[in-house]
C-alpha cells in the first residue's frame, strides 16, 4: 500500500467511525441514542487506534494535517511530502462523512434539529468565543503532537515507523485522543484535526437532508487554525526540550 493510499484509508476509517459514534448518539431513535460524551469520546480512541493499526506500518498513520505540519517542522518528515498527505487526508475524511450520511440517512432525516444533523459532522463550540475556542483547540492539539513525539520515540526518523508499526503504536496515541477528549473537549468537541472538521463539513453542506440548517462556515476558521498552531507549538517545545 502507498503511503497516499494508508493515509486516505486510514482517514476514512477514523472519521467513519468517530463522526458514526456521534451520529449513533446525537440522532433520534438509534440504538444508541443519548448515549453521552463517554460513549461519543471512547468512540472517538477507538476510532483513532483504527485508523493508526491500518494505516501506520505503510505511511505513519498521521491522518491529520496538523500532526503532518508537525511531522515536518521537527525534521521527522520530508516536506515535499506534506501536501499530499494533507490531501490524501483530505479525501478520506470526505469520505468517511459520506459513509456516515449512507448508514445513519434515515436518522439525519427524522431529526427535526438542524444542530444535532452538524453535530455528526463537524464540531462546534459550547460557548461561542474565538479567542477561548481557538486556545482550547490549540491546547488539545499541542497535547496530542507533543506527547506522540515521545510514543514514536525521540531518535525515530524513518517516517514508516512513526507510530510504531501497528497496534503497539496505535494503542497509545488512542488512549492519549480518549483522554484529550475526556480532559479539553468539552469546550469545542476536540476537532484537533483540521480534516476531521473542514472535510465533513463540506459534506454536511453537500448532502441532502431533511430540515436541514447552516453549516455554521462562520465558526469553520477555529478547527482549523487552532490545530495548526498547536501542532506547530507541539514540534517546536518538543524539539526545545528533547
Amino acid at each position: 500500500m502507498s503511503p497516499f493510499t494508508a493515509e486516505y484509508i486510514g482517514t476514512m476509517l477514523l472519521i467513519l467511525l468517530g463522526n458514526g459514534v456521534v451520529a449513533n448518539v446525537v440522532l433520534p431513535d438509534t440504538k444508541g441514542h443519548n448515549g453521552g460524551w463517554i460513549v461519543i469520546t471512547t468512540g472517538w480512541g477507538l476510532a483513532v487506534y483504527t485508523g493508526v493499526l491500518v494505516s501506520g506500518p505503510y505511511s505513519g498513520g498521521h491522518l491529520n494535517p496538523a500532526v503532518t505540519l508537525a511531522m515536518a517542522i521537527s525534521g521527522k518528515f520530508a516536506w515535499a511530502s506534506v501536501l499530499p498527505y494533507m490531501f490524501a487526508q483530505m479525501l478520506g475524511a470526505l469520505t468517511g462523512a459520506l459513509l456516515v450520511w449512507i448508514v445513519y440517512r434515515d436518522h439525519f432525516n427524522r431529526t427535526s434539529q438542524p444542530g444535532l444533523q452538524l453535530a455528526a459532522f463537524s464540531t462546534a463550540p459550547a460557548i461561542y468565543n474565538p479567542v477561548v475556542n481557538v486556545l482550547s483547540e490549540a491546547v488539545g492539539t499541542f497535547v496530542l503532537v507533543y506527547v506522540v513525539f515521545y510514543i514514536t520515540g525521540a531518535e525515530i526518523t524513518d517516517t514508516h515507523t512513526l507510530i510504531g508499526l501497528g497496534s503497539v503504536g496505535a494503542l497509545p496515541v488512542a488512549l492519549l485522543v480518549w483522554v484529550i477528549g475526556l480532559s479539553l473537549g468539552g469546550n469545542t468537541g476536540y476537532a484537533i484535526n483540521p480534516a476531521r472538521d473542514l472535510a465533513p463539513r463540506i459534506m454536511h453542506t453537500i448532502l441532502p437532508m431533511k430540515g436541514k440548517g447552516s453549516s455554521n462556515w462562520s465558526y469553520a476558521w477555529i478547527p482549523i487554525l487552532g490545530p495548526f498552531i498547536g501542532g506547530a507549538i507541539g514540534a517546536l517545545v518538543y524539539l526545545a526540550t528533547k
